[in-house]
């Protein structure tokens, strides 16, 4: 039997949800065994073993409601015998931006340099999307601010919720300029009328065709934080994993919007308006250690059996964020109100 497993812990509760997954349904009974630092599950001849974390002790005389969930496994839950560590405190994207600095703007996806040596004068936050609204309501006199546009100056580097904008002239590219360039099928003499066209503002990385943002106006360029990493100029670009990159991103933006709006309901766009995903935020004080299982009998937990992972060194654990997604795909779901 090689069986993964995923304990998922919560902070608020000290408590934790045992899963063991099996890849197919067991011929003879299952035997599971919780200790505070252990858990064994054996069945017919085998026996998975897997060690805790030293940060993770649990108490195994609280253990209840076993069951088996087709097509998931077995659930065990439990408390624990001693808090959980507390989450690191990491910096996010905004944060680790600081302005008279000097930084380098990689593409996520190939690691080419998009700009190159380019000090921020200023980084400032942008307000919310709505905010013109806002002002309209609080307001006895007309928007003073209707005529006016938030565009980045030389220097300086706007952020938004999902995205960062910053001025594109004077711009200290790499060799082989434009790194980024803007996609257009017709002639430059067409460009200022295609430029309110989403298909030719697209920026996109010269060298994997990644797209990266869009063109805002003529001197203002979005880039999605998704696509683009920001490092400082004497540090070094060290690749993360596509899929390990885009989960931390969204994992951040959704418990900052959540926070900054008081809302756990969200939905992914594309560029055409059109909802492709509705998510609600369940919770963000998750804990998830997993091991993906082996032949073998003994196992040590590995964070979501990502293969980019190592498979030796030091055991951990992982914050996570706990979302339910409903995807909305070929017009499904038309009677859900988001």
């Amino acid at each position: 039997m090689a069986a993964g497993l995923l304990l998922e812990i919560r902070r608020g509760t000290q408590s934790a949800l045992l899963v063991i997954r099996e890849a197919d349904p067991p011929s003879s009974p299952v035997d599971v065994s919780v200790a505070a630092d252990r858990v064994e599950v054996k069945s017919g001849g085998s026996c998975e073993a897997v060690t805790l974390p030293p940060e993770v002790r649990l108490a195994p005389s609280s253990c209840r409601g076993l069951r088996r969930l087709p097509g998931d496994g077995l659930h065990l839950r439990m408390c624990l015998s001693c808090p959980p560590p507390g989450a690191d405190l990491v910096s996010t994207w905004r944060e680790s931006l600081k302005p008279q600095k000097n930084y380098v703007f990689y593409c996520q996806s190939c690691g080419d340099i998009i700009v190159k040596d380019r000090k921020l004068l200023r980084v400032l936050p942008l307000p919310s999307e709505n905010w013109s609204a806002l002002v309209e309501e609080w307001c006895c006199h007309p928007n003073p601010f209707a005529r006016s546009t938030l565009h980045p100056q030389h220097g300086d580097c706007f952020l938004g919720e999902t995205f960062f904008l910053i001025n594109s002239g004077s711009e200290s590219h790499v060799p082989e300029f434009p790194t980024c360039c803007s996609e257009t099928g017709h002639h430059t003499s067409q460009s200022h009328s295609n430029l309110k066209s989403k298909e030719n503002t697209r920026v996109v990385c010269k060298r994997c065709k990644t797209m990266l943002g869009e063109t805002v106006s003529s001197d203002t360029i979005k880039y999605y934080v998704t696509e683009v990493i920001i490092q400082p100029s004497n540090g070094s670009f060290s690749p993360k994993p596509r899929s390990q990159f885009i989960q931390s991103m969204v994992a951040q933006c959704l418990v900052e919007l959540s926070s900054a709006k008081s809302t756990f309901r969200f939905t992914l766009k594309g560029d055409n308006g059109k909802i492709f995903i509705l998510i609600w935020l369940l919770n963000s004080d998750t804990l998830l250690v997993e091991s993906s299982g082996s032949s073998s009998s003994h196992g040590v937990f590995t964070p979501f059996g990502d293969i980019f992972m190592p498979s030796s060194g030091p055991v951990r654990t992982w914050n996570a964020v706990k979302v339910l997604y409903q995807p909305c795909i070929k017009s499904r779901n038309k009677e859900l109100h988001f």
